[in-house]
C-alpha cells in the first residue's frame, strides 16, 4: 500500500506546492479545506524553496490516501462505490497497470 501512496505523492506535492503563488493556489487551499492545514503550509513551503524531494516527503499518507483510489482491488471497488455515493462523477486515472484499469472498468468506474 504505502508503494501505491508514495507513486501519487509528487504529484500531489506538485499541485499541493508549486500550482499558482504562496497566497494563490486552489489545490493548496483544497488541501487546506480537507483538514491538512499545516501539512499543505509545509509542502508549499518546500516546494516553492525548490526542495521537491522534500515536499513530496511531507504529503501525509492520509492526504494521499484520501484523494487517490489506491491499493488492492476489492479496496478499490469499496472506495470508488463510496465515491460515487458522495457524487464523484468524473476520475483522472493515471497507472501503469492494465490490472488497475481493468478493476476500475469493472467497478464500473
Amino acid at each position: 500500500m504505502q508503494a501505491c501512496l508514495d507513486f501519487v505523492k509528487p504529484m500531489l506535492a506538485l499541485y499541493i506546492g508549486g500550482m499558482g503563488a504562496r497566497g494563490k493556489n486552489f489545490y493548496n487551499e483544497l488541501a487546506c479545506r480537507y483538514g491538512f492545514e499545516a501539512a499543505a503550509k509545509k509542502v508549499q513551503d518546500l516546494y516553492l524553496d525548490g526542495k521537491k524531494a522534500e515536499a513530496t516527503a511531507a504529503v501525509p499518507n492520509e492526504l494521499a490516501d484520501e484523494v487517490s483510489l489506491v491499493g488492492p482491488p476489492a479496496r478499490i471497488r469499496d472506495r470508488l462505490a463510496a465515491w460515487r455515493e458522495a457524487g464523484v462523477t468524473t476520475l483522472i486515472c493515471g497507472t501503469r497497470q492494465a490490472e488497475a484499469m481493468r478493476t476500475l472498468v469493472e467497478a464500473g468506474g
